[in-house]
């Protein structure tokens, strides 16, 4: 029976990763792509082969450009023959005063966050509608349905757009494609490695659960919307921040 094939973007650690490793798990064949950090992707590549004896490919595009998202796209079906399961992962963020904001560094937030979601969704989802069959599940962010910090005004807007994105597309594919959102809260990635633990600790206070989400949590769930369990879950937004309460 052919196995399953997955992308997630931005997947050589993080949340990507993990969703990786749950794919994984499952059977399912995986493509781990990264922008930078090579090592780091073909590393995990050749964990997942040795580990769940399933095919692993790294691929490096920056899905911002649509050449290089044509073309990995291109390559994944050329060594697959089709993708059943997207997983727009891949995110950059850059805290800085709202009224500082560099107009270069905020369209980056924009181009990768948002229009690379666009950009992989366009040509993946074109894909899966000549199969008549697939899953796609973005990620987006409680920053996109709530404003917590101006200095995040930048990445609030590229992840409200995701959020615009998965109801556009789920319309899109009908009836063919399931496309879902994930909004996490806090998540312990690299993302927040930077922040005090006076901080840290300041956020928790904040979450009835009183912790950040470990990767896990968000890639189990990432896994069960692409399986056949999740067949009637679509065009759902989903918050996963262990019970944020309003500042």
């Amino acid at each position: 029976m052919k196995k399953m094939v997955a992308l997630v973007t931005g997947s050589n650690r993080g949340i990507g990763k993990s969703c990786i490793e749950e794919f994984a798990k499952a059977g399912v064949n995986v493509i781990i792509n990264y922008c930078h950090h090579k090592t780091e992707a073909l590393e995990l590549e050749k964990y997942i082969k040795e580990t769940y004896h399933v095919e692993a490919l790294a691929i490096k595009c920056d899905i911002s450009n649509e050449e290089e998202v044509e073309n990995m796209v291109n390559q994944i079906i050329d060594t697959f023959g089709g993708i059943d399961i997207l997983v727009n992962n891949a995110s950059v963020c850059r805290d800085t005063l709202m009224l500082d904001k560099n107009i270069k560094e905020f369209k980056r937030i924009l181009d990768v966050n948002l229009i690379g979601t666009y950009l992989v969704s366009k040509y993946v989802g074109k894909v899966m509608l000549e199969q008549k069959k697939g899953k796609i599940v973005n990620i987006s962010s409680t920053n996109a349905l709530d404003t917590y910090y101006p200095e995040s005004c930048d990445y609030d807007a590229s992840k409200a757009g995701v959020i615009s994105l998965t109801h556009n597309f789920a319309r899109e594919f009908a009836p063919f494609i399931n496309v879902n959102c994930i909004c996490p809260g806090w998540v312990k990635t690299d993302m927040n490695k930077d922040l005090s633990f006076e901080q840290i600790n300041k956020e928790k206070r904040k979450i009835l659960l009183n912790r950040f989400a470990s990767v896990e949590e968000i890639s189990k769930l990432v896994l069960f919307l692409s399986s056949s369990k999740a067949s009637y879950i679509n065009d759902s937004i989903i918050r996963v921040d262990g019970g944020r309460l309003n500042d």
